[in-house]
C-alpha cells in the first residue's frame, strides 16, 4: 500500500508534454526580455541621434550668423569705401573749383588793371561842395518866418533856383544836410532840433544836389528813428548819402569817388581811427577819389581850432584828395597841405535854423580834379564862388544867391584874410580839447 501513497500524476498528464511547455513558456520569458532590451537600446540610440540633430541644428544656424554678420561688415566697408572716395572726389572738385575762380578773379582783375592803364584820355571832375543845409525848422519858431512857410508858399523848386544852374554846370554837388525828415514827435531835450516832412528831400533833388553828409550834431533831434527816417527820404528821393561809419562810393563819369563823413565834437581822439578805418574802407571798395566832410569846429570862430587842423592833415595823410569842414556857421579860410587842400568851414548855406543870422556869407567851394590811370594829378583847379545865404537884405529867405560886384570881392577877401591866420602845418598841434557842441 505504501506504493500506493507516491504522488501520481494526474490521470491522463503526459511529463513530456509539460517539460515542452515549461521550455516555450522559459523561450517566451527570453523573447519579451530581448524585445525590452532592443527597446532600450533603441530608445538610447534615438536620443542619441536627437541630441546630435539638435547640435548639428545649432551649429548650422550658428554658421549662418556669422556668415551674415561677416556680410554686413563686408557691406558695411563698401559703403565706408564709396563715401570715402565720394568725399575725396567732392573735395578734390571743390578745391579745383576755388582754384579756377581764384583764377578767374585774378584774370578779371588783371584784365581791369591793364584796362585802366591803357586809358589815355585824362578824366576831369568838376565837384561842388556847400555848408549847412537845414530843410525844416524848430517846432517852437514862428512859422511866418520860417523855412517851412517858404515851401509852403513857394514849392520845392524855389530854394535852390539861384544856384542850381552851377549845380547842374558841375559833376556832382555835396552838401551838410543838417536835420531831420521825419513825422516823430520824440523830440531830444535839447535847445533847437530841426525837422521836416520827407517830402521836403525833394528841394535837394531839384536843385542838382545829388550827395549829402548826414553826420552831425542834429541828425537825431528827434531819435534813432528820426535818422532812419532821414536817410530812407534821402534813399527816395535818389540822393547818396553817407556819414559816421557809412560811406558812399559813387560813379561819376567812370571814376569812383569816396565820399567819407565824420562827426568830431568833443571827441577828438576817438575820431582819428574811424577816419583811418573809413578812409581805408573806400580804398577798399575801389575809390579813386576821395572826398572827406567834416562837422568840426566852434560857432562864430573864423579860425580852426588845433583838433580841426590835426584831423584834417590826418585826412590828407591817410589818403583824401579833398576836405572840407562845416559847423561854426561862419567861413573860415582854406589850408593848401601836401598839394591838397583843407576848406575849414563852408559856413551855411541853405539854413532853416535860423531867419535872421548875424552873418549871412558863404561859398560855393569847386575843384577841378584831373584823373588818370596814374591817380588823381596835381593841376587841380580851385574856383570859389562867393554867395549869400539870402537873396533878400537884411533876413534870412533861405534862397542862396552868388554874390557879385564888391558883396563878391568882400567875401573873397575875408576868406584870403582868414586862409592867413592859419598856422603852419609845422607849428600846431592837436590838443584833448574838443570842438564845442550846438543844441
Amino acid at each position: 500500500m505504501a506504493n500506493d501513497n507516491r504522488r501520481r500524476p494526474p490521470h491522463g498528464h503526459d511529463p513530456e508534454q509539460a517539460r515542452r511547455e515549461a521550455a516555450r513558456a522559459r523561450e517566451t520569458r527570453r523573447k519579451h526580455s530581448g524585445s525590452a532590451s532592443r527597446n532600450s537600446r533603441s530608445h538610447s540610440t534615438g536620443t542619441r541621434r536627437n541630441d546630435i540633430s539638435k547640435k548639428s541644428r545649432y551649429y548650422q544656424v550658428r554658421r549662418q550668423k556669422m556668415f551674415l554678420a561677416a556680410g554686413g561688415i563686408l557691406i558695411i566697408l563698401v559703403l565706408v569705401i564709396i563715401f570715402s572716395a565720394r568725399a575725396c572726389i567732392s573735395s578734390r572738385k571743390a578745391a579745383e573749383a576755388a582754384a579756377l575762380q581764384k583764377a578767374q578773379e585774378e584774370e578779371a582783375a588783371k584784365k581791369a588793371k591793364e584796362e585802366a592803364a591803357a586809358v589815355k584820355d585824362p578824366v576831369s571832375l568838376t565837384l561842388s561842395v556847400v555848408g549847412d543845409c537845414t530843410l525844416g525848422t524848430d517846432e517852437t519858431f514862428d512859422y511866418d518866418t520860417s523855412l517851412n512857410a517858404c515851401y509852403d508858399n513857394n514849392g520845392k523848386d524855389y530854394f535852390f533856383k539861384n544856384v542850381k544852374s552851377i549845380f547842374e554846370a558841375d559833376d556832382l554837388t555835396i552838401a551838410n544836410f543838417e536835420g531831420t525828415l521825419t513825422d516823430s514827435d520824440a523830440r531830444e531835450d535839447k535847445t533847437f532840433a530841426f525837422k521836416a516832412p520827407a517830402e521836403y528831400a525833394q528841394i535837394l533833388t531839384s536843385g542838382s544836389v545829388e550827395a549829402v553828409n548826414t553826420a552831425n550834431n542834429h541828425s537825431h533831434d528827434y531819435g534813432e528813428q528820426s535818422y532812419t527816417d532821414t536817410l530812407t527820404a534821402l534813399d527816395n528821393a535818389g540822393i547818396t548819402h553817407f556819414g559816421y561809419d557809412d560811406t558812399a562810393v559813387m560813379d561819376i563819369k567812370g571814376i569812383k569817388v569816396g565820399l567819407v563823413g565824420i562827426y568830431e565834437l568833443k571827441d577828438h581822439l576817438g575820431r582819428e581811427q574811424q577816419l583811418k578805418d573809413n578812409i581805408a574802407k573806400v580804398k577798399a571798395d575801389g575809390a579813386e577819389l576821395i572826398v572827406v566832410i567834416f562837422h568840426w569846429g566852434n560857432e562864430t570862430e573864423t579860425v580852426p581850432d588845433t583838433n580841426q587842423m590835426t584831423l584834417g592833415r590826418l585826412a590828407i595823410d591817410e589818403g583824401a584828395d579833398l576836405v572840407c569842414g562845416h559847423h561854426p556857421h561862419v567861413l573860415q579860410g582854406i589850408e593848401t597841405y601836401k598839394g591838397k587842400n583843407i576848406v575849414y568851414s563852408l559856413g551855411n548855406f541853405c539854413f532853416g535854423g535860423n531867419s535872421s543870422p548875424s552873418d549871412m556869407d558863404t561859398m560855393i567851394f569847386q575843384q577841378t580834379f584831373t584823373v588818370t590811370s596814374e591817380g588823381v594829378q596835381a593841376d587841380n583847379v580851385t574856383n570859389i564862388i562867393p554867395c549869400s545865404i539870402s537873396s533878400a537884405d537884411g533876413y534870412n529867405n533861405y534862397q542862396p544867391t552868388p554874390a557879385s560886384g564888391d558883396e563878391a570881392s568882400r567875401i573873397k577877401s575875408k576868406i584870403e584874410e582868414c586862409s592867413a591866420a592859419i598856422p603852419a602845418a609845422d607849428s600846431s598841434s592837436a590838443t584833448s580839447e574838443g570842438s564845442d557842441s550846438e543844441e
